[in-house]
């Protein structure tokens, strides 16, 4: 028998309630259905901890979905108030405000590894409070260092810092002629603390690395590792400056030849390293060193810091790494970094020379397109327009080489083996007459450009020449459809419908046995899906021109056990949402943010719930999400174009089907799910249109493909 809250606790979540009114950024809400809906049991979020509201129950069925999911955890959920319902049920609502606004997928900052980065690329407030943690965890480093066998050595002047450690010189303490190898006078001592990120309470994962690499060319040898006091240290030998470094002592310009000469080389590097199984994750030129100054690998360049190198490749079975999407996750610096490493998308040999190409076009240009942006959101608005730029635009002004090789890489498919081999002689013939050449080039690689003729180089460039490009530079928004499979039913559509001509629209539809599927907005005017194979046994619908979305109205139907089941918004504010009874629904949760919520989706996920409905307004993004969806699994395709690889690969994984969409000005996102019960028939198609595709419907309807969903905003790049 539930027991009544105090004044006191009803005054107080009535504040709470009221702080969290319709027109905060973010929205929050989650209910339980009054028993009188059929499912009165509260779900699992935990009550307030005041002791005169009972604690709520977690139904089998919701503990074994919050049990059995596998995705990272996310924050705990935040308590709730008990609100005695009219039949005596308890239903939940959150009590915190608002939750706090998440950057976009690509805005996270970077590990600036290594780097002396120009105003515009430091770090972001959150990074500098996590360096700030690091060094209040740092233990003073040693006067003198002897790991691993080593030979006892002095730590002199510090040379950099990486993501995870800091690079010192270091001096034997008997001094010797040696100039590099086991023996050097002088060394590179890094040092990485046993409690920062790269070592997790053991060795660094760095270490692995180089013993997998085995000191392949262009690779710094590591001679000696072991831990002294709190530290790891790796000793390897000591190197010149970096290209960054001799960029900016050369005024901040390099010659064409120079840069010809470290493509050449650093694609020598690359694919060596892509042959071990490894890809680098954080290619930029602060990462390229030369050799010492007045040794005999002084035009020697070498690739350093491979604390976020990853496997491309599985080392048991050898076959590729499986693709995944995690939009909250971002490695490399925002600068050098390519679109998939923004968005989040499974690290592979593509990444690595697309970084390459930003990296060569720097130096060579002195200059980037994306540069000088600032705030929290400055990653989100560096990846847009580095889909925004085409290649040629990217590459005005610069020999035909860099076109091409930029062109090439950003249009690998995720799994696509790169061909170094035509990307090389691209840029020989740039490299000048060769005993004055500025880096110094591996053997193998000058045979191989002598070999080939201005015939065959032209006959190369023909072949790496993409089929078709997928960053035109030119921005546009189009209706997306989803057509699902489904035995032949009644479905009936409605476009360019202003908003006095809803209720005529709905109520013939309803007079018609049909409710409302899908529905979405485009220049103020709304579509209409409406059918017969939808299960609902009652529906209403809220068109509201004040608040996106109509918070108070929503919890009203919420607690007459009516569920949101489809919602639009518009590019002015006013949102059309949709709830129906019917549902297998029991307990719903809703999100509006600024930016696309993964990190709060990750969230839910783990606590049992899954999207069931997404909608935007211009730029901001609203997610429904809800407790026995029917889903076993669930993932998120999400960029600034229609994701057609990424959509594929799921369809091709088995199972996964697009359940939600919606798309803004500038991003599209996909759902998509795995469905408890699988339907005999899982044909599902997607199609995208100028205009809506009442022409393209009867062919549908004809094949038994019915509108599943329905979306209008950004697909091409």
């Amino acid at each position: 028998m539930p027991v009544r809250p105090t004044r006191k606790a009803a005054l107080e979540a009535k504040k709470r309630l009221k702080e969290n009114a319709p027109g905060d950024s973010d929205q929050a809400v989650l209910v339980t259905p009054r028993g009188g809906a059929g499912r009165g049991r509260a779900a699992a979020e935990k009550a307030d901890p005041e002791p005169e509201k009972p604690p709520a129950r977690r139904t089998r069925q919701a503990a074994a979905q919050a049990n059995n999911r596998k995705h990272p955890s996310g924050q705990a959920a935040p308590p709730a108030v008990g609100v005695k319902a009219e039949d005596g049920a308890w239903a939940e609502r959150s009590a915190g405000a608002a939750e706090e606004p998440e950057p976009p997928a690509a805005e996270r900052e970077p590990d600036m590894r290594g780097a002396k980065e120009e105003a515009d690329e430091k770090a972001g407030p959150s990074a500098k409070k996590d360096a700030a943690e690091d060094e209040a965890s740092t233990a003073p480093l040693p006067e003198k260092c002897q790991v691993g066998g080593s030979p006892v050595y002095i730590v002199e002047r510090k040379l950099g810092k990486g993501g995870f450690g800091q690079v010192y010189v270091g001096r034997r303490a008997v001094a010797t002629t040696a100039k590099d190898g086991p023996n050097a006078n002088f060394v590179a001592l890094k040092f990485e603390h046993r409690t920062s990120k790269g070592c997790n309470y053991g060795p660094p994962y760095e270490w692995s690395v180089y013993s997998s690499l085995g000191g392949i060319h262009g690779i710094p040898r590591v001679h000696y590792k072991g831990r002294q006091g709190d530290y790891y240290v790796m000793v390897m030998d000591m190197l010149g400056p970096s290209l960054w470094d001799v960029w900016n002592s050369r005024g901040q310009v390099m010659s064409q030849e120079m840069v010809s000469c470290i493509a050449v080389e650093a694609l020598s590097i690359l694919e060596k390293l892509h042959a071990k199984g490894y890809v680098h994750g954080d290619v930029k030129p602060e990462n390229f060193l030369l050799g010492q100054p007045n040794s005999p690998h002084e035009k020697r360049l070498f690739l350093v810091d491979l604390g976020l190198a990853t496997r491309w490749r599985e080392s048991v079975c050898g076959t590729h790494v499986e693709y995944d999407q995690r939009p909250d996750v971002f490695r490399g610096t925002v600068r050098y970094a390519s679109v998939h490493a923004h968005l989040g998308r499974t690290a592979s040999r593509r990444d690595d020379l697309e970084s390459l190409a930003y990296t060569l076009l720097f130096l060579l240009k002195g200059r980037l397109p994306w540069q000088g942006y600032q705030g929290d959101n400055k990653g989100f608005l560096v990846c847009k327009k580095k889909m925004a730029t085409s290649a040629d635009l990217l590459c005005r002004y610069t020999p035909p080489a860099f076109r091409q090789f930029t062109e090439a890489v950003v249009n690998l498919k995720f799994d696509e083996e790169p061909r170094y081999s035509a990307y090389v002689p691209l840029f020989e013939p740039l490299c000048g007459p060769g005993p004055q050449r500025p880096i110094l080039l591996e053997e193998k690689t000058l045979r191989v450009g002598q070999k080939r003729g201005r015939e065959a180089f032209e006959g190369e460039d023909m072949e790496i020449a993409p089929k078709k490009k997928i960053r035109l530079g030119l921005p546009a928004t189009q209706w997306i459809t989803i057509y699902n499979a489904h035995r032949p039913m009644k479905q009936r559509y409605h476009y360019n419908v202003a908003n006095t001509r809803v209720d005529q629209h709905v109520e013939k539809g309803n007079d018609d046995g049909l409710y409302i599927s899908s529905v979405a907005c485009c220049h103020e005017l709304w579509a209409l899906i409406m059918d017969a194979g939808t299960g609902f046994s009652a529906q209403v619908y809220e068109l509201s021109s004040m608040h996106f979305l109509p918070k108070e109205w929503i919890m009203e139907r919420w607690e007459d056990g009516f569920y949101i089941t489809a919602m639009a918004g518009s590019a002015g504010g006013s949102s059309l949402v949709v709830m129906s009874k019917g549902t297998p629904y029991t307990q719903q949760s809703y999100k509006v943010s600024d930016s696309f919520p993964f990190k709060w989706i990750n969230k839910k996920w783990k606590e049992g719930f899954y999207v069931t409905s997404m909608a935007t307004s211009h730029t901001r993004w609203a997610v429904v999400m809800s407790r026995n969806a029917g889903f076993v699994d669930q993932c998120v395709e999400l960029d600034f174009q229609y994701p057609s690889e990424g959509i594929h690969r799921r369809w091709d994984a088995g199972g996964f089907r697009i359940t939600a969409c919606a798309a803004t000005p500038d991003q599209a996102a996909f759902v998509l799910s795995v469905p408890r019960r699988r339907p005999m028939d899982e044909t599902q198609e997607t199609l995208r249109t100028s205009a809506f595709p009442s022409t393209h419907v009867k062919d549908k309807w004809a094949k038994n493909l019915y509108i599943a969903g329905v979306a209008y905003g950004r697909t091409v790049s």
